[in-house]
């Protein structure tokens, strides 16, 4: 391919989703920091940050009041409530991206990839990432220390009921080893990049090599 050839293509949502503690935050930031061209979608929440996190990096920390504001002008592309704290993501940003050939990734849980997907289907990718076992899933949850018992016996009894949703993902990941489950992302990543419909560049190109003499 020539260097004067400028492949145009539209970027792709991919969206990733899991019950709280399954690894779907660590496999998304490996994924974001191996890939230039992806960029990670900041949902705005209510809740507060947790320890190290800051204001514009994993979230947009809102008040209640600043989160229903924007929610009424229409500016989230998906809105819910997880865990007695609403999320919401900014539709703006992303639709400028799509529309820039730049990729987005979502770390959102099932009720916002069903809203990311019903927004735009077939931009749109989803993968669900399984702990191995249940104990596994509440052993994350102890061992990194940011939420009280309270709130991870909640999480641990919604878990089942998130679980369910794996039939409306498109692929789905055991995060039993976490290398293997990264390199299995990343495949269907680059996978999901090559599609034809993706590629809007291809018909221009097709076109030159069938018009070229032989």
């Amino acid at each position: 391919m020539s260097n004067e050839l400028q492949p145009a293509r539209r970027g792709l949502l991919l969206v990733i989703s899991s019950p709280s503690g399954a690894g779907k935050t660590s496999l998304a930031r490996r994924l974001i920091t191996d890939n230039p061209n992806l960029w990670l979608s900041v949902s705005a929440t209510t809740r507060a940050p947790r320890p190290g996190e800051r204001d514009g990096g994993e979230y947009q920390f809102l008040g209640a009041e600043a989160f229903e504001a924007m929610a009424m002008r229409g500016a989230f592309m998906e809105s819910a409530e997880v865990h007695e704290h609403r999320y919401g993501t900014p539709r703006a940003g992303v639709m400028d991206a799509l529309a820039q050939g730049r990729d987005v990734l979502f770390d959102i849980d099932w009720q916002g990839a069903k809203s990311i997907a019903a927004a735009a289907l077939s931009d749109t990718v989803r993968v669900f990432i399984l702990p191995p076992t249940m104990a596994d899933l509440a052993e994350r949850l102890h061992s990194r220390a940011q939420d009280s018992e309270a709130v991870i016996a909640r999480r641990l009894a919604r878990a089942k009921g998130e679980i369910e949703k794996w039939s409306d993902y498109d692929y789905v990941i055991v995060n039993d080893d976490v290398e293997r489950a990264y390199l299995e992302l990343a495949a269907i990543y680059r996978a999901e990049r090559l599609r034809r419909n993706r590629n809007r560049w291809i018909g221009g190109f097709v076109e030159g090599l069938v018009a070229e003499p032989i």
